[in-house]
């Protein structure tokens, strides 16, 4: 290795000397085929689908300690340049409105989750969370506020904020590459298909990779046409990839135009547990380069009285 760069390196400085020397235009195919020689940039990143904090979780999380929803999974998101998931819901100070309900009574799915949330996230291994989702808003504009403020404290990025268009988007230098995440939010009212589309073209000159976190379908059911129809429209406007959430259960993957649509992750962090279908997750790991995913699918199991567990 080090011969290597040594002849690289004299490559280069006799490159230079030549420039003194000859016409740039003589050199300049030289120079180019220099630069095949370096190493291409590569990241890795993982994404994990809908993370819920509240109710049976909460219990969970008091009983045995919020470390305990990410034991099973060891150092695993420790292997990743950066971790993405879907905060399903708000970090408040306010009491939990969910916590010992049983389904159709009321509150049952209003969310708020423990101040602890955010220094938990991060010191998981969680880097940045999709704040695009149906229950961000579920304790109002003070509850994401204070969300807000949580992650920064903890140092965990977010994106898809649905009250703050310029927090629609987040780009993240993740190992040397420039990587947009965009947020779309088929719920609450704030995003479009048309507006998605802006945000991908408007992205695209400044980054190497655009990928499009997206909150939408019907729960527990396979990909509809609406979500087929925005997942290739985001494909049309730019987009490398376009990841999904918010059914509960793995949804189809798509490839379209050379370019892969997971339309749901299902659950990663989540109290369903009556069936299979929501009790298995996948996870998506992704290599970039520039020009380049290549994705891997994992799956984990979403474990009763704890955090999920990667099928091995």
């Amino acid at each position: 290795m080090k011969r290597a760069i040594h002849v690289i390196a004299f490559i280069v400085i006799a490159l230079t000397v030549l420039a003194w020397l000859f016409p740039t235009r003589l050199i300049a195919p030289v120079f180019s085929w220099v630069e095949t020689l370096r190493p291409s940039r590569h990241a890795s990143m993982l994404f994990v689908g809908d993370m819920m904090f509240d109710r049976t979780i909460r219990q969970v999380a008091e009983r045995e300690g919020g470390d305990s929803l990410f034991s099973c999974l060891g150092a695993y998101l420790d292997g990743f340049d950066a971790v993405v998931g879907n905060l399903e819901g708000p970090i408040t100070a306010s009491p939990s409105l969910s916590l010992s309900t049983v389904p159709g009574q009321p509150g049952n799915t209003t969310f708020t989750f423990p101040t602890s949330t955010a220094g938990l996230l991060g010191r998981s291994g969680v880097d940045v969370v999709s704040l695009a989702n149906n229950h961000s808003l579920d304790f109002g504009r003070e509850g994401l506020e204070g969300t807000r403020a949580y992650l920064r404290s903890a140092g965990v990025g977010f994106f898809g904020d649905p009250l703050e268009p310029s927090k629609k988007s987040v780009v993240m230098d993740v190992n040397g590459l420039r990587v947009a995440l965009v947020g779309f939010n088929e719920f609450l009212g704030v995003d479009s298909v048309s507006g998605t589309e802006a945000e991908i073209r408007a992205l695209r000159p400044v980054s190497d990779h655009v990928i499009v976190f997206a909150h939408w379908g019907d729960e527990y059911v396979p990909a509809i046409e609406r979500q087929r129809t925005a997942g290739r429209a985001f494909i049309d406007a730019g987009a490398d990839a376009v990841i999904g959430a918010h059914p509960h259960v793995i949804q189809e993957v798509e490839e379209y135009r050379g370019k892969f649509i997971y339309y749901s992750l299902g659950n990663f962090i989540f109290d369903q547990y009556w069936e299979e279908g929501v009790r298995r997750g996948m996870v998506l790991e992704l290599n970039l380069f520039r020009g380049m995913i290549s994705f891997n699918p994992r799956y984990v199991n979403v474990e009763r009285n704890k955090g999920p567990c990667l099928e091995v």
